[in-house]
């Protein structure tokens, strides 16, 4: 089993590591490979729309996203993590996922996903409800834990304090071994769920133009 996690914390030590680490002590009890990546202190571009990661099969700027795409391929399991800046993750973060989740041609199809929102005090709800937004529209099996996925601290260290968050932390990790072993064990049995041709549709219609 293997597990990819994005840091989107510009801060290596800073209050989303604290909060991943409980996880990452979870993967390694369960013998999973975790590989994580710190996204917050990197520049990474925004999407501009050209669309040419269709023809191509990856984004046109080769940095970060293309090999983010690559690791994602190959494992089980995807944790998105990120400080709550003005009620919303980080923008580094963001620009990579939007990116990453636009070009990669990654089956996505029941691998296990989960968000992670670290913050001083409000707009964990919202962050949480944003990056969830990036597995929910791609067939990702989300896992969940005794609360919705999120720790509180202000100053450096004081993560370590939320005993309630770092639990919440544990368990989406066990919870996300379990579906990862169990998920595993269907797709021997069963193969994916069958998948149906895109339907895109647009709300404006030619036929209501003037």
């Amino acid at each position: 089993m293997k597990v990819l996690i994005l840091n989107g914390s510009p801060r290596a030590n800073g209050n989303t590591s604290i909060a991943l680490a409980e996880m990452v002590k979870i993967f390694e009890e369960n013998k999973v490979d975790v590989d994580l990546i710190q996204v917050g202190g990197q520049a990474i571009r925004g999407c501009i729309g050209c669309q040419k990661c269709w023809k191509e099969g990856k984004c046109v700027f080769d940095d970060l996203v293309n090999v983010v795409s690559a690791k994602l391929e190959e494992a089980d399991g995807f944790v998105i993590a990120s400080p709550v800046y003005y009620a919303s993750a980080n923008g580094s973060l963001v620009a990579l996922l939007d990116r990453l989740f636009y070009s990669t041609k990654a089956d996505l199809t029941m691998k296990v996903g989960a968000s992670v929102a670290v913050a001083r005090r409000g707009g964990c709800s919202s962050t949480f409800d944003e990056l969830n937004k990036y597995l929910t529209k791609s067939s990702m099996a989300v896992a969940t834990s005794i609360y919705w996925n999120s720790v509180h601290g202000r100053a450096p260290g004081d993560a370590a304090y939320d005993a309630e968050g770092l639990q919440t932390m544990r368990v989406l990790a066990r919870n996300m071994v379990f579906l990862m072993k169990s998920i595993a064990l269907g797709k021997e049995a069963f193969g994916l769920p069958e998948q149906e041709e895109w339907l895109p549709t647009h709300f404006i219609r030619d036929d209501l133009k003037e």
